[in-house]
């Protein structure tokens, strides 16, 4: 059994001012997603160029804290707003929804892209391979703060959260999120992303990569204790916003692969 370990969330404080390693991941994230797509803009392929990256990700970084934060108000924890509607602003102190940033990035690039006259899926399919080391980071800050771990197993890595309600050995569902929505979601996505594939394919895959990993690490996860279990002891919010993704990723892709055989 092992200890979740005593890291104090504020990493850096000068004064009054305090920045937080959730902050940081998440600056992390969107630094490696903006160096990575400037590699991906000298492909010739590339639907902007290296200059308008920066562009670029402002406005997803703006999709990704706006609807993030207003996704988890509205998917997981809208009793709290109505309770202390300045809790919204208090992003350091955790809470965004991956459903409410997907949202607010497919906002954002169809903003941009109008902006720009480049085509919503082109822009799509080019950020796609960008995002997973964003998630990566952000499920680091998660573990960090010790927030959304898993339920209590004895498997021999199991560990026990400071902040959870027992001394249950849990599993370290960050981690595990870490490792699949971050790291092998990257490889797949990178591999994938790094030829030329039919418009569509590539935010297809995506969609289809990302639900099925959600869906399964949801199993050991343990649900938002404001919400517990939807239905059947088992289904949770995660699973129900993830399942829609991966049924319009099989259309994406479908259509994508039947275009380029016509």
């Amino acid at each position: 059994m092992l200890q979740h370990p005593q890291i104090d969330p504020v990493a850096i404080a000068i004064g009054p001012l305090k920045i937080h390693w959730y902050g940081l991941t998440y600056l992390v994230g969107f630094l490696a997603g903006w160096w990575l797509g400037r590699l991906r803009t000298r492909k010739p392929w590339a639907p902007i160029n290296e200059e308008q990256m920066g562009d670029l990700l402002f406005y997803l970084a703006l999709g990704v804290i706006i609807g993030g934060r207003f996704g988890y108000v509205i998917f997981y924890n809208f009793d709290s707003f109505l309770a202390d509607p300045l809790w919204l602003l208090r992003v350091w102190e955790g809470g965004m929804s991956f459903h409410g940033g997907l949202l607010g990035v497919m906002f954002a690039m169809w903003w941009y892209g109008r902006k720009v006259g480049t085509g919503f899926w082109r822009l799509a399919d080019f950020v796609a391979p960008l995002v997973p080391v964003g998630l990566g980071a952000g499920r680091i800050g998660n573990f960090i703060n010790g927030e959304l771990w898993g339920k209590p197993t004895d498997v021999p890595w199991g560990m026990v959260f400071r902040q959870a309600p027992d001394a249950l050995a849990r599993h370290p569902s960050q981690l595990y999120q870490f490792a699949l929505e971050g790291v092998v979601f990257f490889i797949i996505l990178w591999w994938f992303s790094s030829k030329p594939r039919p418009k569509m394919a590539v935010a297809g895959l995506f969609l289809i990569c990302y639900g099925v990993f959600r869906f399964m690490v949801e199993f050991v996860r343990q649900p938002d204790a404001q919400l517990g279990y939807l239905a059947f002891d088992w289904l949770t919010m995660g699973q129900v916003l993830s399942f829609p993704m991966i049924l319009a990723g099989v259309v994406l892709m479908s259509i994508a692969y039947r275009r380029n055989a016509e």
